[in-house]
């Protein structure tokens, strides 16, 4: 955890690991005595342990979240010739692994105050090759469970969720991961629950998806030297499982660190709203898990997106931005066949969104510092009896 004199980053993992430091230690030593480096112990104990607490029968490791929406999608039996229904303002992994399962990816636009998936665009967007739709749970808010299964009903559509950024978030009675047919998780080492490097897994209620993502992940073998399907090598290594594993009892705890933030986060920037700063929207109340906590700097604000986030950096204050480009405007893609304009909302979001400090041990001073230096540069005073006393040595750097 940073201290009220130094910078504050967008990411510090020192108030999660330092405490289970012995703990992770044990369990990679554990895998070395063992020597199972490849499909071990851990991995299988993970892979157990995690689908459970999504309330999903069955979870398969992989090497990243974006082999597991690849992979998931095809285990799926998503393939050539299908159109997969997702948003376009999302990492661009969603789409890579959309187009690596054969499918054609269909964009649609987002709900301006969620940056959530546009489920009314999306029905639009249905046709007769529509197999799957891709719902991303952005920032650690869920898409609604309830209105994703009646679309599902009605139109015999498949539910894969996208919840690399949502892990145990939950909403309307429904954890990630337990709505549709599948969901893909990653494990980067910023996510929620995040690994030593590189990791994913997809979960699922279904045996067959399961075995068959097995087996795609594993060179297409269902047992050694023998491949029944045009798999690949994606396998979570168990050492990243061991760490994993380890870290998972504390998730809980961690993401309920990240709503009291959030929450603090929230009632100090209300103020700002008629200077042009503005949340994304929370519909989920203590279900969201902030991955990340994003604002809006709209038109009517007296400064730009890249002046408050300049003005933060000099303050000693790190930012990111989730994400600039959306991906149908991105140049690798153009061959799909969209252009400029064609979804607003999603391109406005873009220009208007910055991601504020998060992460579980973000203290109360460190959260006032980070809203008393956006006052500062968008001309807002509030009553200084509310200022602590680190905003004065803040506002001089």
């Amino acid at each position: 955890m940073s201290d009220s004199s130094s910078t504050i980053p967008f990411v510090d993992f020192s108030y999660q690991h330092q405490p289970i430091q012995a703990q992770l230690e044990q369990s990679i030593q554990n895998v070395l005595q063992r020597g199972d480096y490849v499909l071990g112990q851990a991995l299988l104990e993970f892979e157990q342990t995690f689908a459970q607490a999504c309330g999903a029968s069955y979870g398969v490791g992989v090497a990243s979240g974006t082999d597991a929406i690849a992979l998931g999608l095809q285990a799926c039996g998503v393939g050539l010739g299908d159109e997969v229904i997702l948003p376009t303002n999302t990492f661009v992994a969603t789409l890579i692994g959309v187009m690596r399962s054969g499918a054609t990816p269909v964009f649609v636009d987002c709900d301006p105050h969620t940056a959530l998936i546009d489920l009314t665009a999306a029905e639009k967007a249905i046709t007769l090759r529509t197999r799957a739709l891709i719902p991303v749970h952005l920032y650690g808010q869920m898409v609604s469970p309830r209105r994703l299964l009646d679309l599902a009903s009605t139109y015999d559509l498949l539910i894969f969720e996208d919840a690399a950024q949502a892990h145990l978030a939950e909403r309307e009675g429904y954890r990630a991961g337990a709505v549709g047919i599948a969901a893909a998780f990653s494990f980067y080492p910023s996510k929620n629950l995040g690994a030593f490097g590189d990791g994913g897994m997809l979960v699922t209620q279904e045996e067959i998806v399961a075995q068959t993502m097995r087996s795609l992940r594993n060179y297409g073998a269902t047992r050694k030297y023998f491949h029944t399907d045009y798999g690949t090598n994606s396998r979570l290594d168990t050492l990243q499982a061991a760490v994993l594993n380890t870290k998972l009892p504390h998730l809980l705890s961690w993401n309920a660190d990240r709503y009291r933030i959030a929450q603090q986060y929230d009632a100090l920037l209300a103020p700002l709203a008629e200077y042009g700063i503005v949340p994304i929207a929370n519909h989920s109340a203590e279900g969201h898990v902030y991955h990340l906590y994003v604002i809006r700097v709209l038109r009517a604000c007296s400064i730009d997106r890249v002046t408050l986030q300049t003005g933060l950096t000099h303050l000693g204050i790190q930012t990111g931005i989730h994400y600039p480009t959306p991906c149908h405007l991105q140049p690798a893609f153009q061959q799909l066949g969209y252009a400029a304009a064609d979804f607003p909302h999603a391109e406005l979001l873009s220009q208007e969104i910055l991601s504020l400090p998060m992460y579980p041990g973000l203290s109360e001073n460190e959260i006032n510092q980070v809203v008393c230096a956006i006052e500062s540069l968008v001309g807002f005073t509030r009553d200084e009896s509310l200022h602590l006393p680190e905003y004065s040595s803040l506002r001089a750097r």
